[in-house]
C-alpha cells in the first residue's frame, strides 16, 4: 500500500474513546494494533537518506552486559519460528551471501544522531532462504545479557520494517569488520527505526504470529518506535 493510500485509511478511522483499564482489550487495543500496522505501512517504502559519516570516536557504543560481549567460540545464527527451512550460520557462511553497504542516519532515544556506512546481509534475503512465513512479526536475540540475568537483550519488529530494502545484518562498519564495540560479529540494522530496535550481537531470528516485545519495550518503551 502507497502512503497516500494509508493516509486515507488514516482518515477513516473512527474515533473512540479509550478505555485505560483495559489497555489489552476494547477500543484502545484496536486503535493500538491500528496505530501499529498504519506505521509499518508508512515505512515500508521509505528510504531516507544520510549525510556525513561521524567520526568513529564519536559514534557511541552500548550494551547491557556489565563488559563488551565477546563473541562465543560457537557461535552461529540460528533462524527458526514460522519457517520452512530452519538455518544455522556461521559468519563465514553469512560473509559468502550477496551484501549491501549503505550510509544511515542512527538516531538514539536520548537525543543524539549519528551516521556510518554499514555493511551486510539483506534481512528479506535470509528471510527467502528460510523460507519464512508470512508472519506478522520478527524477533530478534542477543548474546548482550546483562548483570543478574540469563536472558539476553532482544527486540521484535513489525515484518514491514524487518523486510524494507535498508534493514540488513550487518557484519561491516565504515569499510572494516564490525568491532565488539558496536556489535560483533553481527548485527541488526537498518534506517526506520530508532536505535534500541536495533540488536547487536545477533543470535537468533524467529518469524512470529505475535510480537514478544523487548528489553526496552517491556520497561515501557514504543515498541514500533519508527523515526
Amino acid at each position: 500500500m502507497r502512503r497516500r493510500d494509508a493516509f486515507r485509511l488514516i482518515a477513516g478511522l473512527p474515533l473512540v474513546a479509550c478505555d485505560t483499564t483495559r489497555p489489552n482489550r476494547g477500543p484502545l487495543h484496536f486503535v493500538e494494533r491500528a496505530n501499529k500496522r498504519i506505521e509499518s505501512i508508512l515505512l515500508s517504502d521509505y528510504e531516507p537518506e544520510a549525510g556525513a559519516i561521524t567520526p568513529p570516536m564519536a559514534f557511541p557504543s552500548y550494551h547491557v552486559a556489565p563488559a563488551v560481549p565477546i563473541m562465543p567460540k560457537d557461535w552461529s545464527l540460528q533462524v527458526g519460528g514460522m519457517v520452512s527451512r530452519p538455518l544455522k550460520l556461521s559468519m563465514e557462511e553469512i560473509m559468502k551471501l550477496p551484501s549491501k553497504t549503505l550510509r544511515i542516519q542512527h538516531f538514539c532515544v536520548e537525543g543524539w544522531s549519528a551516521t556510518a556506512e554499514w555493511t551486510g546481509v539483506p534481512l528479506s534475503a535470509i528471510a527467502e532462504r528460510a523460507g519464512a512465513q508470512d508472519v506478522d512479526y520478527v524477533e530478534f536475540r542477543s548474546f548482550d545479557v546483562p548483570r543478574n540475568s540469563t536472558r539476553g537483550y532482544w527486540s521484535s519488529w513489525d515484518r514491514d520494517s524487518a523486510m524494507h530494502p535498508q534493514t540488513i545484518l550487518a557484519y561491516g562498519m565504515n569499510g572494516k569488520l564490525l568491532h565488539p564495540m558496536y556489535g560483533a560479529p553481527l548485527r541488526l540494522y537498518g534506517a526506520v527505526k530508532l536505535g534500541y530496535k536495533y540488536v547487536k550481537y545477533l543470535t537468533e531470528i524467529n518469524f512470529l504470529e505475535s510480537e514478544t516485545g523487548g528489553y526496552w519495550e517491556d520497561a515501557g518503551y514504543e515498541w514500533f518506535a519508527g523515526v
